[in-house]
């Protein structure tokens, strides 16, 4: 992986109205500098895969390491730091990440019915 690669970076599907508003919220939160959708990112340089971008959140953190779903969002709190962090951390715990995962998979199930999600935010079938 190229070391300029602007890492941190959140990939998020910008198919997506839900994603795209939970994406915006995220970089502010968070202050991230790198947020972009999956479809304009130059996947190769992140060493993500379409089929990885469009199954879940990805997070690509400074040491390469990628993290999806609800990890995603746990790494992205932990690079924050502060409140944030502690958060983040704590999402990791055995319980706390079982039930985020189930969470996680709801909601991206059914981001087509949240606040601000549309058809084009129903889940695609990965191959």
């Amino acid at each position: 992986m190229n070391q300029d690669a602007g890492l941190p970076a959140l990939v998020f599907d910008g198919d997506c109205s839900f994603c795209t508003s939970s994406a915006e919220k995220a970089e502010k939160w968070f202050q991230l500098s790198r947020v972009e959708p999956w479809q304009f990112a130059n996947l190769e340089e992140l060493g993500l895969s379409p089929q990885q971008c469009e199954a879940a959140l990805q997070w690509v953190g400074v040491n390469g390491i990628v993290e999806s779903g609800h990890l995603a969002v746990a790494a992205a709190m932990q690079y924050r730091g502060s409140a944030w962090g502690v958060l983040g951390r704590v999402l990791r715990w055995p319980v706390i990440t079982l039930l985020g995962g189930v969470a996680y998979r709801w909601i991206a199930k059914n981001r087509h019915r949240l606040p601000g999600g549309t058809p084009a935010c129903a889940m695609k079938k990965v191959d």
